[in-house]
């Protein structure tokens, strides 16, 4: 076969294996989570502030801790059930009069005060495993809203606190 009549099935070919069989970027449709068991109608009880929980902080213990949504541009984690957390007494850009930040729940103008204010909130099913999904889309949360998290906290080597929750408080 000729150099000339190669050049047609070639160019097939490269087409065909660029553009794939389909549109795989959908993937499979999402399961449906039931987050009832993890919502809770009540406060759970004397909640501690992020700060008193990193203070007490060694081992892993049963807490309820209390915090506002934030501490970064995007408290979320991808596909998880789980979000950052900062202390109330640390201010965001919102309660700082004539601030305008188009992102006050990322803390940016009292980054210094975050440090031992923060708390990664990890959402987990019965199989120990974070929960899939956008904690926004499951439990209807947005950024600087006040949660109430009944839950394990671990503190890591590093001084991170994460906070294994089995409930949620969401104030409105």
């Amino acid at each position: 076969m000729s150099v000339r009549k190669r050049i047609p099935w070639v160019a097939v070919v490269c087409v065909g294996w660029m553009t794939g069989c389909g549109d795989r970027s959908e993937g499979p449709p999402p399961v449906a989570i039931d987050v009832t068991p993890y919502l809770l109608s009540e406060p759970p009880g004397d909640a501690e502030e992020v700060k008193s929980v990193h203070e007490a902080a060694g081992s892993e213990r049963d807490v309820v801790i209390v915090g506002k949504i934030g501490g970064r541009s995007d408290p979320w984690i991808e596909g998880r059930a789980a979000f950052n957390i900062v202390d109330r007494s640390v201010k965001s850009c919102s309660d700082i009069p004539g601030d305008d930040c188009p992102t006050p729940w990322d803390y940016c103008c009292t980054q210094d005060d975050l440090l031992g204010a923060t708390a990664l909130v990890k959402v987990v099913g019965g199989d120990g495993r974070t929960l899939s999904g956008d904690a926004r889309k499951l439990f209807g949360v947005k950024e600087l809203q006040t949660v109430i998290i009944k839950g394990t906290a671990r503190k890591d080597d590093a001084g991170n606190l994460t906070v294994v929750a089995s409930g949620l408080y969401l104030k409105k």
